[in-house]
Parts: C-alpha cells; structure tokens; sequence
C-alpha cells in the first residue's frame, strides 16, 4: 500500500501549479491539484488574458474613432457597454472547454477553501486531509495595497475585481505606472475614460529603460492621458462623487474610480507554513536555486517565491521543479540561469530581455548600443508603423549582453534575442542567420550589420581586406 494518498500534490493552479499538475499527469505520476477559486489562477481570470481581451477591445474602438475622424463613416464604434461581459464569456469558455481538458488525469480539489499544511506531507483542505510524497506551491500573488491615508475608505479597483465593472466609467484615477498600470490606463482611455496616472517611479514603465518608457509616455500624450511621475502620494479623500488623491506636489487628482497597481504581496495567511517547517520572508518563500523550499519534498515554483513575477516565468519554473524533483542533485537545472524576458502590451508595445541601459552603467560593463528605427525600414513606413525601434546591447566581443524592442510586434519580437542570449550566442550569429523580408523582425538583422559596418570602418580591418582581396 502507497505510504501516500498521491505522488504529487499541487496547490494552486495558475501557470506555475497548471504546469506541474499536467506534466506529472501526463508521466504517469498520482496528482492531485487544490485550487480554491478558479483554474487558471490569477493569470487566467484577472490577468494576462482578461486584460488583453480589454486591450483589444478598446484597440478596435481606437482605430475606428480615428478613421469616423477622417469621414470614412461606414465603420460603427463598437458597443462598450457590454465589454466585461464579453470578456468573461470568453474567460468562461476557455476554462469549460479549452483548460478544463487539460485536467482530465488530475484529481481536482475545486472551491473547497484554501489549503493549510498540517505537516511536510500533509495539507488539509476543509475537512479533508491529503497527503502526498511531494507538494509544489504555486499560490502565486496579491495586489499590495499602500498604506496611503484615506485609501481605507475607498472602494478601490485591482486587477482583481476591475473585470466586474457593469459600465466604463467616466474618469478614473491609477496609482501605478507598471505593466497593469500603463495596459489599464490605455485600455479605459481609449473606452471613453478620462484617465491619470501617479506614481513614485520617474518615468511610466519603471523596469525598462528611459528611452522606451518615452515611447509610451509620448503616446499617451497624444491620446490624452495624464501621468504624474516622482510623486508621493499624502492621502485619498472622496468629494461629492469622486475620489482624490493629493500628491506632494499639492496637486488633487480625481476620478470617477480609482485602480490600484502598485505592486504585488505574499499571501501566506492561510498556508500554515510553519507548521510544515518551511522558511520564507515578507518577499517571498524561500527557495534554493532547484525551487526547493527549507523542506526538500517541497518546492515553490511561479510568483510565491518573489523572483520574476510574471506569468511565463511561473511556468518556465514550474516544469523546472517537476524536472528537479526527479532527478539526482548533480543534474538539477538552475532556474536563475533562464533568461526572462518580458512584454508590456502597451501601443505601442515594450519588450525587454538581459540586461538593461541602467543595469550595465551600474555594473560598469563595457557596452555598444546599437539601435535600428522602425521609422528607417520600409516594411513598417509601408504599413503605417514608424513608432519603435530595436535595440541592442552589446559587448566590445560581440557578446549579446540585453535587447529591448519598442513597437508593434515587440513582443513577438524579443524571444529571437532571449535565445540568443540564453544560447550564448553573438551578435554575428544573427547576421549570419537569414530573415524573412520584409517582416518587422528584420529589423533584427539589420542591428546586427549595423554593428558589423561599424566594425568595417577600423583602419585596420580596411588593410587586412584589402590585403585579403
């Protein structure tokens, strides 16, 4: 008789927890996955995918607002008055159909209330007591909320509960100038919101270098969309039938509603992890760099551990720690040594991968940047998307150090460059690698023979060709 009820138990089912439970189905292996609210998690339902669904929604209305405002009268603005509800159709379509086959060698654990460890092998979920040889947590994150005066007696808006909106409301407020800070004040301004952004951060998309977030900081000048960077925020107080927020610039920001996108926390409350004996901080669970917590049949891939919070990244690690786990300690895989890239799906986009502009000054890295406009390649002047540029990063050995691509199909873009500097590879593979034309990832190439004409101007390179030819 098996000393445990399964060979792997799985809590929580966003990306990280989907992939450990379907992998290990798939091998063979006795799984059981507990998810108190919905598969998919958070990615899934309030996330990634709902949110590209608004984007996407409110680019439509966009385009054809522009074209009425050209004349051309034949393309209706579509109906925003129903944009949620569409959404979470869809949302409930893909989950009965599409995810839920996925989960046909998994015993689910479903809406039964979260899940507490009682010991290293031991969680309970209700009344109920599973045990398994080894537990993967992937519980992922919460947004944070800043302990600004006042914000305690708003009802505020997440990513949590901003998809429930019955209607697209007149003006709103957001507190954040990330990913879901950035994507959410594009999307509703383009719906018919009058939006503002603030923030502590001195330009929008603090992750990315300077010169991409002016990008997204110029378009969104363009459509509307003011942004108060560097600020702190003193305190939120409602008037009439508005919400403001006071900056220490003495400005009074007001909106309709207001969305909080200030970061993520650790929900851990529920978890009951010392009683399995498993370490972790405010930021974080603690992990090696195999995804093993303190207690070695237990690992923590995706958000939960505070390294990479991002969907792709918590899948990547969830088919580490499944790998890890089965095998010997001399052949684990560091999940530190994968490259991350990432996409904000603004318009226009921001990708990034490697190291950033900042990151290399402060590291005192030697470095050439090396950056092709879309505005000076014809495919893009031909079908009307001259706004980005891609950019490199390199080493004097032509060694890649980091990309960032900013325009349409960023996003699509920036995996060619994670492979090549995840492979090791230098800038010269690229260039002896042949492109489709004209695709917008020949601008791609074109970086690299912008490095190697460079390269052709030494003096000395000219005498060995010449002595060569």
């Amino acid at each position: 008789m098996a000393r445990w009820e399964y060979d792997i138990l799985v809590i929580g089912l966003g990306p990280a927890g989907m992939a450990v439970s379907v992998m290990g189905a798939e091998m063979g292996l006795r799984v059981c996955a507990v998810e108190k609210n919905k598969i998919g998690g958070e990615c899934m339902n309030v996330g990634c995918i709902p949110s590209k669904a608004l984007l996407k929604m409110a680019s439509a209305r966009h385009a054809t607002s522009k074209m009425e405002s050209m004349a051309l009268q034949k393309c209706p603005v579509p109906e925003v008055g129903n944009t949620f509800d569409q959404i979470q159709k869809h949302l409930s379509y893909i989950n009965q159909t599409k995810t839920s086959a996925m989960f046909k060698k998994v015993d689910l654990v479903l809406n039964k209330g979260p899940a507490g460890f009682v010991d290293a092998h031991t969680v309970q979920v209700g009344d109920r007591k599973i045990t398994a040889k080894r537990i993967y947590i992937c519980t992922g994150t919460k947004p944070a909320i800043p302990p600004i005066p006042g914000i305690e007696t708003i009802d505020i808006l997440t990513n949590e509960n901003v998809f429930n909106l019955e209607s697209i409301p007149d003006s709103m407020v957001i507190i954040g100038g990330g990913a879901i800070g950035t994507e959410m004040a594009q999307a509703f301004s383009r719906l018919g919101t009058k939006v503002t952004i603030v923030q502590m951060d001195n330009h929008l998309i603090p992750m990315a270098d300077l010169d991409a977030a002016e990008f997204v900081q110029t378009a969104f000048e363009q459509e509307g969309i003011e942004f108060y960077n560097g600020r702190k925020l003193i305190g939120i107080e409602k008037e009439n039938d508005e919400i403001v927020v006071l900056t220490d610039n003495g400005e009074r920001l007001k909106g309709q509603k207001l969305l909080v996108a200030a970061g993520r926390r650790m929900p851990f409350d529920e978890l009951n992890l010392e009683a399995a004996g498993i370490d972790y901080t405010s930021r974080g669970i603690t992990v090696n760099n195999h995804l093993q917590t303190s207690q070695p049949n237990i690992y923590a891939p995706g958000d939960c551990n505070g390294h990479f919070l991002l969907s792709h990244a918590a899948m990547h690690q969830g088919m580490i720690a499944l790998i890890n786990s089965m095998l010997p300690k001399p052949f684990r895989r560091n999940f530190k040594k994968y490259v991350v890239p990432w996409t904000v799906f603004t318009e226009p986009q921001v990708s990034q991968v490697g190291k950033t502009r900042n990151e290399l000054i402060e590291a005192g890295t030697k470095f050439e940047e090396v950056a092709a406009k879309y505005s000076d390649y014809g495919a893009a002047i031909a079908e009307g998307i001259q706004v980005g540029q891609v950019k490199a990063y390199i080493a004097p050995t032509g060694k890649i150090l980091g990309a960032q691509i900013v325009g349409e199909g960023s996003g699509e873009m920036i995996n060619e460059w994670s492979l090549a500097i995840q492979k090791k590879m230098r800038i010269t593979d690229i260039m002896f690698l042949q492109h489709s034309f004209p695709t917008m990832s020949f601008l791609t190439k074109r970086v690299s023979e912008m490095w190697m004409m460079k390269r052709m101007k030494s003096s000395w390179i000219k005498r060995i060709v010449k002595w060569m030819f």
